[in-house]
């Protein structure tokens, strides 16, 4: 598949909040386009980005073929800053390509630029192949819940 890694552009925003409807509904979540295509345009393109965004392309078509978006964050029981990544996701005619891969080494590199040595991110224990792709690059796990409570 000759596809290509780089940060998303203003012109893959419409692509890109299709992915992570995608996404949304593969971790069976519910997902509204309402207000995301705006809200990712001003955190993605602000100077400097509050969201950092890979996207994998196809290049014969020009389309997204699946993003992973990450920020940096700072740990206080580490006292250090790390990568956080949001979301790694690629369509399924998409995987078992090595995509993924390259996507997680390209944020490693960004991670350095960023001055982290470590990344954290989490998925549901039903995504087995995920589970499975992780691991096998050196990834691992620590159990923990994740809770969620509105601010109103």
């Amino acid at each position: 598949m000759n596809h290509e890694i780089r940060f998303a552009k203003e012109s893959d925003l419409d692509q890109l909040v299709e992915l992570c409807r995608l996404h949304a509904e593969f971790e069976k979540s519910e997902y509204s386009k309402d207000g995301k295509k705006e809200g990712l345009k001003m955190n993605l393109f602000a100077d400097p980005p509050s969201l950092y965004c890979l996207v994998a392309v196809d290049l014969d078509t020009g389309k997204l073929l699946g993003y992973a978006s990450f920020m940096k964050q700072f740990s206080t029981w580490d006292a250090d800053f790390y990568i956080y990544m949001d979301c790694l996701y690629l369509k399924e005619e998409s995987r078992g390509f090595g995509i993924g891969e390259k996507i997680m080494d390209r944020i490693k590199s960004e991670g350095n630029k960023l001055g982290c040595n470590l990344i954290q991110w989490q998925t549901p224990k039903f995504n087995t192949r995920a589970i499975k792709f992780y691991n096998r690059i050196g990834g691992h796990s620590k159990d923990k819940e994740r809770f969620f409570l509105s601010i109103e």
